[in-house]
């Protein structure tokens, strides 16, 4: 039996991986520190509790994940048009196009770079999932946990878990079919192409674009392969420690009030 002092130890060498999952859950930056900060305490005010049934890890995620669904249960789920709401929020106030140029040029991670923008835009479409299908996704297909620890972690039966991964990469397939003009020239979005014009334009955007497989293989690939590769690039990419950190997180903290808000103004107006 391991001492107090290993598990620390073993907390520390997960620590960094165990920020982004919440991260990307909760996507806010405080909120993870404060919900990773409370896991610790958790897990170690209980450890005498921890049998050895799984890893550390998995008992360690599982509390993190109950937690962050407390934080979570009363939020509103992400809706699919929210990325464009926000776009014309910026479009139609100056002041917020501002503040969003003042945040990329002054902060130590504002950084904007194409492929970070691709896991950026992955967070902001797995927000449209059910918590749940989400949390699955996330476990299996960017923290490569097993089905079997999935069930420990989420107390879903295999069946249940299996059925949500599905289920989430079908509804992630449609959106990004639909919508991302890297992988469908009919695309409605081309977010990444024209903030890097922005906020990067030293940066050439075809060269950049050109360096990610899941470009270069779009036209030889299905949707559901395509969106395999999209998830292999996110599991590279720490969204909390990348070069355009403080600018991605200022838009996932901020987007679902201006996306409201733009709600709101299309119902005064029409």
């Amino acid at each position: 039996m391991k001492n107090t002092a290993q598990y620390q130890q073993e907390f520390i060498s997960f620590q960094d991986e165990l920020k982004s999952f919440v991260y990307r859950l909760v996507t806010h930056r405080q909120e993870t520190e404060d919900i990773v900060q409370e896991t610790y305490i958790k897990a170690f005010k209980s450890i005498k509790s921890f049998k050895g049934n799984s890893s550390f890890k998995t008992w360690t995620f599982a509390i993190a994940t109950n937690l962050a669904k407390d934080s979570l249960r009363a939020r509103q789920r992400w809706g699919e048009d929210w990325m464009e709401l926000v776009k014309d929020a910026h479009v139609q106030n100056k002041q917020l196009l501002q503040k969003k140029f003042e945040v990329s040029k002054t902060s130590e991670h504002g950084k904007y770079v194409i492929r970070e923008h691709i896991s950026y835009c992955l967070s902001c479409v797995s927000k449209t999932l059910l918590l749940t299908h989400q949390i699955c996704l996330l476990l299996k297909e960017v923290y490569n946990f097993k089905i079997s620890e999935i069930m420990l972690i989420t107390g879903l039966s295999e069946g249940k878990i299996k059925h949500a991964i599905a289920d989430s990469r079908k509804d992630m397939n449609r959106i990004f079919e639909k919508r991302c003009a890297l992988i469908n020239k009919e695309g409605i979005c081309h977010q990444c192409t024209g903030l890097n014009n922005r906020f990067n334009p030293e940066q050439d955007t075809q060269i950049e674009i050109n360096k990610i497989k899941m470009i270069k293989e779009a036209r030889n690939k299905n949707y559901d392969e395509l969106l395999s590769l999209r998830l292999q690039l996110s599991k590279s990419i720490d969204p909390l420690q990348a070069e355009g950190a403080d600018l991605h997180n200022y838009l996932l903290e901020n987007s679902p009030d201006w996306a409201r808000e733009q709600q709101e103004k299309i119902k005064v107006t029409t």
